[in-house]
């Protein structure tokens, strides 16, 4: 048996720079984290053949072409398996649409489990593109390449998107303290709303790609805000990372009327009311997670309780991509 597994992410600075239609006219810049949150994936060889699959839905067929799911399709063909013999089973410690970048770290940990089943290493590099690859280009997706990256690196890392595609991986250069303030302080609270968020960046997407001013300008501040963030976290200055956040959100909100709502805006409030310097929803917009940086982390976690949102602690995750049995 194979188990690997992606660990999951946040925005730290600069999300939404890392969309083609963006990078590849003005490149793109963010920092991003690893948490110890994750999606797994297990592979065996059974008895019989054909190809199982156990997700949110069951799936047994003799053909690879006859796989319904469209990443585990494109990961199959990929091993151009002779005979398919082969069981496959996804889970994950929080569901898809929650702004955590499941997609990437699902199609990363399942490239990671085929590879490991058929005795081949590969790189972190060459995993993150491969994901790519198949959620950018196979698919048709309108996604970024910070998910496949992050999830493949891991750790806390400042991602540089050339015009040519190429991304260039660096780690934050953080010390310990700033590391445990930011495990500490940065909260996770679930608003309740899963969302897809193809719509927001389909929206992006033609935006971006029609020079649209008021998008290329908001995108250009929301990279210099991932500078920014980078240089503050990097100088030891959470706090200063936590305003930046708020000015993150205020600009993010911008982008698109799907971004936010009345409920998360109330909720958004009531933090900076009880304890936040700053926050933002996680991911593209619309649901999902809404983190803060907590000046007085025990009044927000109370405030945010009787609001009815529940927490999700985590630590980061330095491993990426790993397979855990083989």
């Amino acid at each position: 048996m194979i188990i690997a597994r992606s660990p999951l992410r946040i925005s730290l600075g600069g999300g939404g720079t890392d969309l083609p239609s963006y990078y590849r006219e003005h490149e793109g810049f963010l920092v991003a984290g690893a948490i110890d949150r994750y999606v797994y994936v297990t592979v065996i060889r059974p008895f019989t053949e054909g190809i199982s699959l156990k997700y949110s839905k069951l799936e047994l067929v003799e053909k690879v072409e006859d796989v319904e799911h469209p990443i585990i399709r494109e990961a199959l063909k990929l091993m151009n398996l002779r005979t398919p013999q082969i069981e496959l089973t996804a889970l994950a410690d929080i569901p898809a649409g929650t702004g955590l970048g499941s997609s990437g770290s699902f199609t990363t940990a399942l490239l990671k489990a085929l590879f490991a089943h058929r005795h081949r290493p590969i790189l972190p590099t060459d995993l993150a593109e491969l994901a790519c690859d198949i959620e950018m280009n196979k698919l048709g997706e309108l996604v970024g390449k910070q998910d496949q990256y992050i999830a493949a690196y891991g750790g806390l890392t400042c991602l540089t998107f050339g015009r040519d595609g190429r991304v260039e991986a660096v780690p934050l250069k953080t010390d310990r303290d700033t590391l445990f303030d930011l495990e500490d302080n940065l909260l996770l609270f679930f608003t309740g709303f899963a969302r897809n968020a193809s719509e927001i960046l389909k929206d992006q997407h033609i935006r971006s790609t029609k020079n649209d001013p008021a998008m290329i300008n908001n995108l250009h501040y929301i990279k210099d805000l991932g500078l920014r963030s980078k240089l503050s976290l990097e100088a030891g200055k959470a706090a200063d990372f936590g305003a930046l956040m708020h000015e993150h959100w205020e600009h993010k909100k911008k982008r698109s009327q799907g971004m936010s709502n009345p409920h998360i805006d109330e909720w958004y409030e009531l933090g900076r009311k009880n304890g936040a310097i700053g926050g933002k929803l996680v991911g593209a917009g619309g649901g999902g997670f809404l983190m803060f940086y907590a000046e007085d982390r025990n009044r927000l976690r109370h405030a945010m309780a009787r609001a009815g949102l529940e927490e999700v602690r985590f630590r980061f995750d330095f491993e990426g991509s790993k397979v855990m049995v083989q």
